[in-house]
């Protein structure tokens, strides 16, 4: 299907809105403390706050330049605010007020009038009417004064970055890091929000596309800081319609107590945090009035500093799981029955919420699994809780790299066992929750799980428990191998897991993605995109793009198919033999700049030639006229392509010679790409070859024709196993030349044909996708 990397507006629909808009606030802080923003009205947001920590802050931001949205969906950047007015009410509790040292004041970051980067600091009481707590303010920018009191030092209010408006706890000691005696609780709210005067609005992007047939998958902790609904507008806009799978993460949702100079995970006084579940509820609802079903997901991963040291799966040595993460989260024990139970608390709360606000459960099991240290291939399967539920001294396994012997196979069923099990109970959690109206779903990430590098892991990650019907659907990702070319390791796991789970079609979802680094996004989008085509083309129905934050990083845009009323190839090959009369014209597209002085500056704009032939020298007799006459009509002119054998290039050997497999190079083999490209070389150039006859294919490796492969449609070679590193791949082939009529009309004069006088019938190569 199209796609697009949209980096900017460039005509599409766009309408106003309103500056500070209160549903394009952030908000950001330090940890372990927690903050939440949601916009309660058009003109209204709150803001939740949970501190632990005297010197904690939390800054409540505008931004001059949206860098959060879809740029199809963004505001304009604006960063001149004078003669601009921001008016609200303001109300709190829990932080300290707007009169006394500390209490809310507006950062201005932005530069003065020389241009030289600098800071302000406004202190709202300057601009309030009202009590501490609950006051009008009014900020006219051109008259803004920085300082504790007025008169101040003047804002420049035309060069400004962005504001925040700063929110500190009851008993706030600026730079401190002593904990304060018990948690504390804060909130704000802006209601009345208004902007007069100049750049009082901002353009902003308003597509909104149709429904092209995927679905979206993002995660809190890559959201926390956002208004449920700004994503929500981005999800919808862009297109996506149906369910949403919402990872509600491993680092923000849960609550915390003190112990010693640390915080860990808590179940005092509830099971999420305030500001946590105060943006889910309004997530929920928001959703809920769009239309969107949510699949809530958690894992078995939570953020290290947090997490209670026997809840953690072990290596042999004792050391911890972790991830790759900076700073590193940690995988839970499944068999450690305290932290299985936590899961299933925070499995009821989201389910509380999905009630709530009138939807139904739908819960996902977000990839459970026995860690593999990533440097060693260890299992960490030896956590005191595990090594009891193993039979206290399990055999040791010091890495999953090299073959196994019978009981460390054991070992790893059994572990499985105690997975699965674990995951059992946290559906049977979700479905008791939900009293028994919820959809349970699982996600696995093949990679990991199926990775030939520890070919027994699967024992262990994908237990026999997982058995179709054991859950509702199975959901499945493979976007390392995916990016990384691995399409024989796909099609292998594909293969595996159906076979082991037994999951139909019709029951296993599919993830495509993610871009991790923006640099890689050119060439990342074009295979996730074409990923989600091919499941759906195997009859997979619920597919989901990950994630969110990089679809509007990078601009990913899906755009809807439409009805194909016309078929754009025909493989059917011209029908009449052409002669040595026939033309045959390769073409190049050169930008030519002459200099006053008579000098040349050449740009070739084509990395390859594009043939242009005529193949009306090659018609003898008025039947041939005819067949021509029905092949263009039933081509629709030059609507349709067809098949050409160019008479002087249509082998791999040469021009004309007999195909060997030693003929063309296609690659070399790095152990991992399995795809290679059909392609003719004509000494620097390369020429895909997309037509070729499939009959005629040969294959070789370092020489030696094999018969290990199979031909996909596009001129693809693929292999069932990746040539191994350093394996040199060749084909030899004969092919044809995608074309298509050069014209609308087709002039022929009987006349003129009977004087034997050819008609002209120009034809032009068709670049088809590589």
């Amino acid at each position: 299907m199209a796609f697009w990397l949209a980096r900017e507006r460039r005509g599409q629909h766009c309408c106003y809105i309103q500056r500070f808009d209160p549903r394009f606030w952030t908000v950001n802080f330090p940890r372990p403390m927690m903050a939440s923003v949601v916009s309660t009205a058009a003109d209204a947001l709150r803001v939740d706050c949970s501190f632990y920590h005297k010197g904690e802050l939390a800054g409540l931001i505008w931004e001059s330049e949206d860098r959060l949205d879809h740029p199809l969906l963004a505001y304009e950047t604006q960063r001149n605010y004078a003669h601009c007015i921001l008016k609200f009410r303001w109300r709190s509790g829990g932080v300290i007020v707007l009169d006394q040292p500390h209490g809310p004041t507006l950062t201005i970051e932005g530069r003065d009038a020389a241009g030289n980067a600098r800071a302000w600091y406004v202190r709202l009481w300057n601009y309030a009417s009202g009590t501490p707590n609950d006051a009008l303010i009014e900020l006219p920018f051109s008259a803004l004064q920085s300082g504790y009191g007025l008169p101040g030092d003047p804002v420049h209010p035309s060069d400004i970055d962005r504001m925040f408006i700063s929110l500190v706890p009851q008993g706030y000691v600026e730079g401190s890091t002593e904990q304060l005696p018990a948690r504390v609780d804060g909130w704000a709210e802006m209601s009345g929000l208004s902007c007069e005067g100049a750049h009082a609005s901002l353009e902003t992007g308003d597509v909104l596309l149709p429904a092209h047939g995927e679905q979206i998958a993002t995660a809190y902790d890559d959201s926390f800081n956002q208004t449920p609904a700004r994503l929500l507008r981005n999800i919808e806009g862009l297109g996506y319609r149906g369910r949403i799978v919402h990872y509600v993460g491993m680092s923000h949702y849960f609550r915390l107590e003190p112990l010693g100079d640390a915080h860990y995970i808590s179940l005092a006084g509830g099971v999420l945090n305030g500001p946590c579940e105060a943006w889910h509820r309004a997530y929920a609802d928001r959703a809920r009035e769009l239309d969107f079903e949510l699949i809530w997901s958690l894992s078995y991963e939570l953020f290290d500093a947090h997490c209670w040291n026997d809840w953690k799966q072990r290596a042999p040595d004792g050391s911890a799981a972790l991830t790759g993460w900076v700073p590193p989260s940690t995988l839970l024990s499944p068999a450690h029955a305290g932290a299985m139970a936590y899961l299933q608390q925070v499995a009821r709360a989201f389910v509380a919420i999905a009630r709530d606000a009138g939807l139904r459960v739908l819960f996902q099991i977000g990839e459970p699994w026995w860690w593999t240290v990533p440097e060693s291939g260890a299992p960490c399967i030896y956590d005191a809780s595990a090594r009891q539920a193993l039979g206290d001294d399990p055999v040791a396994i010091p890495t999953l790299r090299a073959p196994l012997d019978a009981g460390q196979r054991a070992l790893l069923d059994a572990a499985g066992l105690i997975l699965s099990d674990s995951t059992d109970a946290l559906a049977e959690a979700v479905r008791d929750a939900a009293s028994g109206d919820a959809e349970v779903l699982l996600l696995t990430f093949t990679p990991t799980v199926l990775d030939p590098a520890t070919p027994d892991a699967w024992r262990a990650n994908m237990p026999v428990g997982w058995r179709y019907p054991a859950f509702d659907r199975l959901q499945l990702e493979d976007y390392d191998w995916l990016t990384g070319g691995a399409d024989a390791a796909r099609r292998r796991a594909d293969g595996f897991v159906a076979d082991h789970l037994g999951y139909p079609v019709a029951a296993t979802d599919y993830f495509s993605g993610f871009v991790l680094l923006p640099e890689n996004s050119e060439e990342y989008w074009p295979l996730i995109d074409r990923a989600l085509d091919a499941a759906r083309d195997r009859g997979v129905t619920q597919r989901f793009v990950w994630a969110l934050p990089q679809v509007a990083r990078d601009g990913y845009t899906r755009l809807p198919s439409g009805e194909q009323t016309m078929i754009a190839f025909d493989d059917v090959a011209y029908p009449l033999e052409l002669g040595r009369d026939a033309a045959a014209s390769p073409e190049f597209s050169t930008s030519v700049a002459v200099t006053a002085s008579g000098h040349e500056h050449r740009n070739a704009l084509w990395s390859d030639a594009r043939m242009r032939y005529d193949v009306g020298p090659g018609i003898r007799s008025e039947s041939e006229l005819g067949t021509l006459l029905a092949f263009f009509r039933a081509r629709y002119g030059p609507a349709r392509g067809f098949r050409l054998r160019d008479p002087f290039d249509f082998s791999s050997n040469r021009m004309t010679g007999q195909p060997t497999p030693l003929d063309q190079p296609l690659g070399t083999g790095d152990g991992n790409t399995s795809r290679f490209r059909l392609a003719k070389t004509y000494g620097d150039q390369i020429r895909p070859i997309t037509r070729p006859v499939p009959s005629s294919l040969q294959v070789a490796l370092n020489g030696s024709e094999i018969a290990d492969w199979q031909f996909e449609t596009g001129g693809w070679i693929v292999f069932e196993t990746a040539p191994a590193t350093g394996v040199e791949i060749t084909a030899g082939f004969l092919f044809d030349v995608p074309v298509r009529f050069a014209e609308d009309r087709l002039d022929v004069s009987g006349l003129a044909f009977a004087a034997g006088e050819a008609p002209s019938v120009p034809l032009v190569e068709i670049r088809e996708p590589a």
